[in-house]
């Protein structure tokens, strides 16, 4: 068996010369430069999902006009999220609503959600919200193109009307603490 000569052109270690199959990280970067890399993406992704918690969010990320051109009506919106028939917010959502049991903890708290984003983002996570999220689970209350697996009964039909998203939008901006 002939013997492995370390020079100027060897790897300096058996690990060096092996690559990524997509291009992957290039000759004589070192294990400790890839964890470095590796920190500064997890922690800008991490400086996102905490802008995205607090609501920094760009004008693109929002619906700024009604969808209806007036302004929706609080008491009813307030009606719809607490209704597990018709908005189902409560299955996932947790709020300032101590008359109800049993709320969602898989979904941010409804709590101050007014202060964290403006009306038109919050039209838009409720219009459909993976536009923000390409993974979320939550589902599109307004858009009807693109899905898939849809009852034939509710084909080409929004879970939530125009009038309705403008009330829950005019519940939620009253949650400010």
């Amino acid at each position: 068996m002939a013997r492995v000569q370390r020079g100027p052109t060897a790897p300096a270690s058996r690990h060096q010369h092996r690559r990524h199959p997509a291009g992957g990280v290039p000759a004589g970067v070192t294990s400790q430069q890839r964890l470095r890399v590796t920190i500064r993406v997890a922690f800008v992704a991490a400086l996102f999902a905490v802008w995205a918690m607090l609501g920094v969010a760009s004008a693109q990320e929002a619906i700024p006009e009604s969808l209806t051109g007036a302004k929706g009506d609080p008491s009813r919106g307030r009606a719809i999220v607490m209704n597990r028939q018709v908005g189902l917010c409560l299955l996932c959502h947790s709020g300032p609503f101590p008359e109800e049991r049993f709320q969602g903890n898989i979904a941010p708290d409804l709590r101050g959600v007014g202060a964290r984003w403006t009306e038109g983002q919050l039209r838009l996570r409720i219009v459909d919200s993976s536009r923000i999220n390409p993974a979320s689970i939550m589902p599109a209350y307004h858009r009807t193109e693109g899905l898939v697996r849809v009852a034939p009964a509710w084909r080409g039909k929004p879970v939530l009307s125009a009038e309705q998203i403008e009330d829950v939008v005019a519940f939620l901006t009253t949650l400010r603490e």
